[in-house]
């Protein structure tokens, strides 16, 4: 599956200050790893973003987010968000910054 290279630099942009980023082909698009943990990614047109399971629901309770669920089952802590919930760079941003923040909580692989 091909995904949006434009949002794929959006993102990248967003990363450009983080240490320990880097960048890693899964789930049939472009995961964003730090420190050796998933933060976000590209799936298709989609961002999909790691927020870890304390902060999974009200991630869902955001407009425009919805279970991640590429393997037929929902992957508590990952979401989906649609390109409607991330057109604006300042959305985006705070998406990414979720996924970043929830891997900041993590312990370096």
């Amino acid at each position: 599956m091909a995904y949006d290279e434009g949002l794929a630099q959006r993102i990248r942009e967003f990363l450009a200050e983080e240490d320990g980023v880097t960048e890693r082909k899964m789930f049939g698009g472009l995961a964003f790893m730090m420190n050796g943990h998933m933060t976000c990614g590209v799936v298709g047109s989609e961002l999909m973003v790691r927020v870890g399971k304390d902060a999974y629901d009200d991630a869902l309770a955001r407009e425009h987010a919805r279970e991640m669920d590429f393997t037929g089952k929902a992957l508590r802590g990952m979401v989906y968000v649609g390109a409607d919930g991330i057109a604006e760079d300042e959305e985006l941003e705070r998406w990414v910054r979720r996924g970043v923040e929830h891997a900041l909580t993590l312990p370096p692989k």
